[in-house]
């Protein structure tokens, strides 16, 4: 990375890349990362987790430029982090069960989190995180100060709340109302899939991987009678779909 920094004789684009640059690059290998996981194909994963390690390599080598900190700083710090998180494994502390070890990890981070005076229970949640995760982690966060309803029956009432709220914008043709509304009615289907303990990034790729495997169905069809999707109804469509999902049911 060094070299293909050098202003002389490393690589141009590289050279021009800055933090701000890089980090879209970032993210884009991390959700490669969990792509590889959900298909289940390790050996893909093997090459996606070194992309991601490069990402790393290369943010800590722009910050070695400027006398900030190095790669091995990086690693110096998660590592005393996962001691520091770890006291039952690492210190002298007793054994602690996996329930036990969850809430005395959210007692070190917010004590970290006072010692970088960012006391707030949500001041180091985020901002760059999917919109859906970080609407979960952010309930998460609030509900383990006390600020939760009580079952996921009061979720589906604010759920409902929410759709009709929605509804009421919607025949009103205000978009801004409606686009506010549609973030609100989001943000308790985060808080759900937090109650459930689903991850609602992962619950929504999944709907979107059966999505274009259903919409294949229908184009694979169609092509039989050599016609493509706009050369069908939408009642035709219709009509696959169903038999799409008739076809993904197991045979009993």
């Amino acid at each position: 990375m060094e070299t293909l920094r050098d202003p002389q004789g490393g690589c141009p684009w590289d050279v021009e890349q800055t933090f701000a640059t890089i980090a879209p690059y970032t993210i884009e290998e991390a959700y490669e990362v969990a792509d590889a996981i959900e298909r289940n194909d390790l050996i893909e994963l093997k090459g996606e987790l070194g992309d991601l390690l490069f990402q790393v390599v290369f943010h800590a080598r722009m910050a070695e430029e400027q006398g900030l900190f190095a790669f091995d700083d990086v690693v110096t710090a998660i590592a005393g982090k996962l001691e520091r998180r770890h006291p039952h494994v690492f210190g002298d502390e007793a054994q602690r069960s996996s329930q036990e070890q969850t809430v005395a990890w959210e007692t070190i981070k917010a004590a970290e989190r006072k010692d970088r005076q960012k006391p707030g229970v949500l001041d180091d949640v985020p901002v760059g995180l999917p919109a859906l995760t970080r609407a979960a982690k952010l309930t998460k966060r609030a509900g383990r100060v006390g600020f939760d309803w009580p079952s996921t029956d009061e979720v589906f009432d604010k759920l409902a709340e929410e759709v009709e709220e929605l509804r009421v914008e919607i025949a009103a043709g205000d978009k801004a109302k409606a686009r506010e509304e549609l973030g609100d009615l989001l943000f308790v289907v985060a808080n759900l899939a937090r109650k459930l303990e689903v991850e609602p990034e992962d619950a929504l790729r999944a709907a979107n991987a059966k999505f274009v495997r259903r919409f294949g169905f229908i184009e694979a069809e169609l092509a039989r009678d050599g016609r493509t999707p706009d050369q069908s109804t939408l009642e035709e469509m219709d009509r696959l779909w169903d038999a799409a999902k008739v076809a993904e049911k197991p045979a009993t």
